[in-house]
């Protein structure tokens, strides 16, 4: 038999003719219909003599094989490179306290936007040293590595609509929304709740539309304004909850004021319709929550939540997306599953209790040390004989609080108040067992004991209604660890799931912000499964930081981190501060010993373009890993690169890659003939993976 080499074009020719002569394909049917690809349902090729004539080479489109001796890193020496000042950012004068990244010109080098928390409610004035906001473009460095250039103006992001200064931005998430093959950004903003303070009552949250070049237009109308919408926003997820191919659009807010104070309200669900314009949904798709007005709704966990972070992704493996809310005031987070379960018939049912999403299981409310002090002070109330002495000073307790517990007898012992002050939840899976885990990120302070749920990871058990296990940090090394003799506050508001030395297994960032003696901290995941804290020995070296972004902004092969400056309780440790909200990135020197993957997904018919939803399995080494592409998640508006990045350890065969598509039909697309050591191009429906940053 000859052996023929012919190009892939060729090939998906030669296989359409077979098919037109063969019928079309049996439902189920799977097989390869063209060089290392299967898709979907597709016709059996043994039937037609034409492809069995043909033998293709199937690395013939592929650039040369990489292939790294992966020595990798050995848990002493230096990782990073704080490269702030080569970078152009100290030129810049970039500041951050919140950021967001996504390549937005289609050179694959993610931009960065940084925002600074100061001017909530104003408008941006591009005056140097006065500035709060940066969207910074990434080009390669002089000497290597990376740099950026600030083009916030120039871009157009923060346009208004009456055409002067910029517009505020606190949240920024990117997304095609209108499917035209580059990512758009939702823009939201911080609104004063009183009229008298609302200078620019014109101005909301924006959806901004991008040319494919990096400039962005405003839309020509925006549901944005609407009352309901225009309030101060804490969180946005992009996401294609009912998979018809269009993003929609997540909301979770802080709080507005009620008759008696400010009172949580209520997360919004925004469907869109594929060209900018959005529908609100929230009531009809089974996700309205109830006025915080009656006690037995916010006992229960039916009332509205102060939203400090929301997040979209598949708990349950079933291809839909569902829709999760981390919440303010240790009430119960939120976890909405899709699919019309519950008798309500409704679309999305909160199904945070049987998922144990709602808080961890450590209800002890025994050690807060303000209910040993009151206990103390009045005996005889309910079930104070569950209370050990004080383990403090009790005079001095209640003089730090000015001359109050921080406590309540009556309602701090429930559920509802025994969780904890949650900014993120991220999904990744962490064990490489092909279901999502969730990592939350959370402020705890000492005086309030062990009930308050710590910044923590949640394995998934991986049922068809899945229940998490809370791991305790104590156990698996995932904790703040203070010198002898002292507690802190800990405020991990902000955090990141990456594989920085490209092992294989996912570890940890955490943002901690502005406490005294917080810092930056990294958790290397070791083969037990368990973390490390490698913060100082790896040479990332930065008090106070406060939101945290993940990239290979040199496209060299390993993760990238940039980090945000906090100023806010500087009159506590001013030794610890610098002299703005700084911006500063950290270049990656030692995950590149290792072999690694990087996928771009280009959504087909059916399924958004940037391909948000996605979920890809890429197998290697006889391990497994799991990622699932996201539409920001977290506190004020966290988004990393949608490049998706796996690190291969020691080897660099790859098996077999799987892409599930976010389309109706949940397509499955394998490649089997890809790669390693290259940022690969994968478009649903094209059998060939494409090497855009290769050389030719």
């Amino acid at each position: 038999m000859r052996q023929l080499f012919l190009s892939v074009q060729s090939i998906a020719t030669l296989a359409a003719l077979a098919l037109a002569a063969c019928g079309s394909p049996s439902p189920g049917a799977s097989s390869v219909i063209a060089a290392g690809s299967d898709v979907g349902v597709a016709a059996d090729t043994s039937a037609t003599d034409v492809a069995a004539e043909v033998a293709v080479d199937p690395w013939a489109l592929a650039p040369p094989e990489v292939c790294k001796p992966a020595t990798l890193w050995d848990g002493k020496s230096a990782a990073w490179i704080d490269k702030t000042a080569s970078a152009g950012l100290t030129a810049a004068q970039a500041v951050a306290i919140r950021q967001s990244t996504a390549d937005l010109d289609g050179d694959y080098r993610p931009e960065l936007f940084a925002r600074s928390m100061a001017g909530m409610g104003g408008r941006e004035v591009y005056t140097a040293g006065k500035r709060k906001l940066f969207l910074l473009k990434a080009k390669a460095g002089q000497s290597g590595g990376f740099a950026f250039d600030d083009i916030t103006q120039a871009s157009g992001i923060l346009a208004t609509r009456d055409s002067a200064d910029g517009r505020q931005a606190h949240i920024v998430i990117y997304g095609d929304v209108d499917n035209d093959g580059d990512l758009d950004a939702f823009c939201g903003i911080s609104v004063p709740s009183d009229p008298a303070k609302d200078l620019f009552p014109q101005d909301s949250s924006e959806l901004m539309l991008n040319d494919g070049k990096g400039s962005f237009s405003l839309t020509p109308a925006t549901v944005f304004s609407d009352k309901v919408l225009r309030r101060s926003l804490s969180s946005a997820s992009f996401v294609d909850y009912d998979k018809d191919g269009n993003l929609d659009l997540w909301l979770g807010y802080t709080s507005w004021p009620g008759p008696n104070g400010d009172y949580p309200i209520q997360s919004q669900l925004l469907r869109g319709d594929g060209k900018g314009g959005f529908t609100n949904v929230t009531v009809v798709e089974g996700l309205k929550t109830k006025e915080w007005a009656k006690m037995v709704d916010v006992e229960d966990g039916s009332a509205h939540r102060h939203t400090w972070g929301t997040a979209a992704c598949d708990i349950n493996n079933d291809g839909l997306p569902d829709l999760l809310g981390v919440s303010y005031g240790r009430y119960f987070n939120s976890a909405w599953l899709n699919g019309k379960l519950g008798e309500s018939g409704n679309r999305f049912d909160d199904v945070k209790d049987y998922t144990h999403l709602s808080r961890d299981d450590d209800d002890d409310w025994t050690t807060n040390w303000n209910a040993q002090c009151y206990c103390q002070d009045v005996p005889t109330a309910a079930e104070c004989d569950k209370c050990g002495k004080p383990v403090v000073n009790c005079v001095q307790l209640k003089a730090a609080f000015k001359g109050n517990y921080r406590w309540n007898h009556a309602s701090d012992r429930k559920p509802w108040r025994l969780g904890g002050n949650t900014g993120t939840v991220q999904c990744a899976d962490l064990d490489r067992d092909g279901d999502l885990d969730m990592v939350f990120g959370t402020i705890v302070h000492p005086d309030v004991g062990t009930s308050s749920d710590p910044s923590r990871v949640a394995k998934n058990d991986g049922a068809a209604i899945p229940v998490f296990t809370h791991e305790k940090g104590k156990d698996n090394g995932l904790q703040h660890t203070f010198p002898a003799g002292q507690q802190g506050d800990v405020g991990d508001m902000s955090l990141a799931v990456l594989d920085f030395d490209n092992d294989g297994r996912l570890d940890i960032a955490l943002a901690s912000s502005d406490y005294p003696g917080t810092r930056a901290k990294l958790f290397q995941q070791t083969a037990d499964g368990k973390y490390t804290e490698v913060t100082k020995i790896s040479g990332l070296d930065f008090y106070h930081a406060a939101s945290v972004s993940v990239a290979d902004w040199d496209r060299d092969g390993d993760l990238d981190l940039a980090f945000g400056h906090s100023l806010a309780r500087c009159g506590l440790s001013p030794t610890e501060c610098l002299k703005s909200e700084e911006l500063h990135v950290f270049e990656n020197t030692a995950g590149n010993q290792g072999n690694w993957l990087q996928l771009a997904l280009v959504g087909g018919a059916g399924s958004n373009k940037s391909a948000i939803g996605a979920r890809i399995s890429v197998t290697a080494g006889g391990v497994t890993q799991t990622h699932e592409i996201g539409g920001g998640y977290g506190h004020f508006g966290l988004q990393q690169d949608l490049v998706a990045h796996f690190g291969l350890g020691i080897g660099c065969t790859i098996d077999k890659v799987v892409v599930r598509w976010p389309d109706a039909a949940n397509t499955v697309q394998t490649w089997t003939h890809v790669r390693a050591n290259y940022l690969v191009r994968l478009t649903q429906g094209q059998s060939a993976a494409d090497y855009p940053l290769a050389k030719k």
